[in-house]
C-alpha cells in the first residue's frame, strides 16, 4: 500500500521541533469557528459551559510544547480546568510524520486514553522523538499503555486517522493562520509560544472574574 510505504518510511526522518517565544498577538479569530471539532471529533477537559475556552494546537515533536505539557499543564488543570473555570482542548498540529504518528496513536487508544497518552509521549519526548530509531522507541513506549506490535501497526495504516489528524492540521493554518506550535487561542484571543503559568494567570484572572 502506496500510504502505508510513504509513511512508515517518513517516520524514520528525523523530528523537527519548532523553536517558539511566547508572546500574545493582537490577532482574534471567530469562536464560531474555533467551535468547529476534528473529523474525529475534539477530546476536551473541564466544564463545557465553562467562560473561558482555551484551544491549543500542538505537535508532538515540538520541544516548547513538551515544555508546556510537562511545566505548565498540571498547574492550569489543578487550578483552571478541574475547578470548572476554564474549557481545553488539544489539537493535533503535526510538524513532521513521527509527530502524526504520536496523535495517531493517541486517538487509537480511545477518547478516555488520549490525554494519558499525549502526556506519556511529551513527557518521554528525548527518549523516543530524538532517537536514531524513533519508530521501535515509540513503540517500546506505547506498548507501557497498552499497544502491542500489531495494534501498533494497525493503527499507523489508518488512513482514516491519518487523514483527520492531518486536517486539523491543515483547517487551523488556513483558517487561523496557525505556523508553529505550540499556539493558543483562548477565547479566541492568539497566543504564540509555550506560555507560563505566570502568564496564563495573568491572561485568565480577568476572564473568569469573580
Amino acid at each position: 500500500m502506496l500510504f502505508r510505504r510513504t509513511f512508515l518510511t517518513g517516520l524514520a526522518a528525523a523530528a523537527i521541533a519548532f523553536t517558539g517565544v511566547s508572546m500574545a498577538s493582537a490577532q482574534t479569530v471567530s469562536v464560531d469557528e474555533l467551535a468547529v471539532p476534528s473529523p474525529l471529533g475534539d477530546v476536551e477537559l473541564g466544564n463545557k459551559n465553562a467562560k473561558v475556552n482555551i484551544i491549543e494546537y500542538a505537535s508532538m515533536t515540538c520541544s516548547h510544547c513538551a515544555t508546556f505539557h510537562e511545566k505548565t499543564f498540571p498547574e492550569l488543570k489543578k487550578k483552571w480546568i478541574d475547578t470548572g473555570k476554564v474549557r481545553f482542548t488539544l489539537r493535533e498540529f503535526p510538524l513532521d510524520p513521527l509527530a502524526t504518528a504520536g496523535f495517531m496513536l493517541a486517538r487509537c487508544a480511545g477518547g478516555d486514553k488520549y490525554y494519558p497518552i499525549v502526556d506519556l509521549l511529551f513527557s518521554q519526548q528525548k527518549n523516543w522523538a530524538f532517537s536514531n530509531k524513533p519508530v521501535e522507541a515509540l513503540l517500546s513506549l506505547v506498548k507501557q499503555a497498552g499497544f502491542s506490535q500489531e495494534s501498533f501497526e494497525a493503527c499507523l495504516k489508518n488512513q482514516q486517522i491519518y487523514d483527520a489528524v492531518n486536517a486539523v492540521r491543515d483547517r487551523a493554518a488556513q483558517k487561523f493562520g496557525v505556523n508553529s506550535t505550540p499556539t493558543f487561542f483562548i477565547n479566541g484571543q492568539v497566543y504564540r509560544g509555550a506560555l507560563s503559568v505566570e502568564e496564563l494567570d495573568k491572561i485568565l484572572t480577568p476572564l473568569v472574574g469573580g
